[in-house]
């Protein structure tokens, strides 16, 4: 499947890329364009919008879209969870104390952006960062649990 979200991505729109390609549709095709364009070239190429707004999958009841994802899709493995807050206190600013470990993810999104402008080859390269991010929830959870 095709999904599309606004251009020069950041923490959510690289962790909710991350996800869906991860648990959700493991043949997903990402599509980057600007804000302004989101909604035509979605209904152009049949794309799920996230991380935009009005999307379904996108910021919502006080969700980030990286949650707005779990939601929708049924997932609730506790390390994707953990994952989840972290995401969110990075990706929304009046929640950034809400979990420690947020600014150095946001740290090292902005990073990413700066030596990764173009937002497929950030993804391929962030996408370790969220694979070694999750192993460490996943080992975080079952000494907690």
């Amino acid at each position: 499947m095709k999904w599309i979200t606004r251009s020069r991505v950041h923490v959510d729109r690289v962790a909710c890329p991350w996800l869906i390609a991860r648990f959700v549709d493991s043949g997903a095709e990402f599509l980057f364009v600007p804000k302004s364009r989101v909604e035509e070239v979605a209904r152009e190429t049949g794309a799920i919008p996230f991380d935009t707004p009005g999307a379904e999958l996108g910021h919502r009841d006080g969700r980030c879209s990286f949650e707005s994802i779990l939601a929708k899709y049924g997932l609730t493995d506790p390390a994707l969870r953990r994952l989840a807050s972290i995401v969110h206190a990075a990706d929304i600013l009046e929640d950034a104390e809400s979990d420690p470990l947020a600014p150095g993810l946001e740290a090292i999104a902005t990073g990413y952006s700066l030596r990764f402008p173009d937002d497929r080859e950030n993804l391929a390269r962030q996408f370790e960062v969220y694979d070694s991010l999750y192993a460490w929830c996943r080992l975080h959870c079952a000494a907690a649990g």
